[in-house]
């Protein structure tokens, strides 16, 4: 007797990614999900980026800050939740500086917030980030392609890109050259 196939219970391919950006300047804003899912992009025309990915989860965020000589350096993450379809849990996340030590914070969304959960491109504030410039901040994601091969377009067009090629962003979504939060040197980015 020939067995039948067995199921397939996911045709869908997740990816699990640590992505470092560096403060160019001081950040105090939100950033949503659709930002998050403008990290990694597919460039099908000059102008026109595509998101990789359909879904993302926020696993873990950690920002190390050096303070200048005599001060002291704060770094604050929240996983907001005040708006419409409450998302985060509210708690506040500091890591302040002492001494020549750098401030330090590694949080991740609680279990039971839909933040810990898989989201799609929506303008849903995914968390907020409060640093100086020259920050560094270490995002740890699970992305999930879409099975059904429906594009997601970037919130930002892009000027000159490689056509047919993957391209980062900045963690604020914007192009390479306003971003306050660019990826690292020697990968490409538009």
């Amino acid at each position: 007797m020939i067995p039948r196939p067995p199921k397939l219970n996911d045709y869908g391919v997740t990816y699990n990614r640590t992505l470092r950006f560096v403060a160019s300047s001081a950040i105090a804003q939100n950033f949503t999900f659709q930002n998050l899912l403008d990290l990694v992009l597919l460039t099908t025309t000059a102008t026109a980026p595509f998101d990789v990915f359909f879904a993302v989860k926020i696993r873990n965020i950690k920002a190390w800050a050096t303070p200048a000589l005599g001060s002291v350096e704060e770094i604050i993450v929240m996983f907001d939740g005040a708006a419409v379809g409450f998302v985060g849990d509210r708690k506040t996340h500091v890591g302040t500086s002492m001494g020549i030590e750098p401030a330090f914070v590694s949080c991740s969304p609680m279990k039971s917030t839909l933040a810990s959960k898989f989201q799609v491109s929506s303008s849903a504030v995914a968390f907020n980030l409060q640093c100086s410039g020259g920050t560094v901040i270490d995002l740890s994601l699970a992305f999930r392609a879409d099975t059904l091969g429906n594009p997601i377009p970037a919130q930002n067009v892009s000027v000159g890109a490689n056509v047919g090629t993957i391209a980062y962003r900045g963690l604020d979504g914007l192009a390479t050259a306003t971003t306050k939060l660019p990826p690292p040197n020697g990968i490409y980015t538009i």
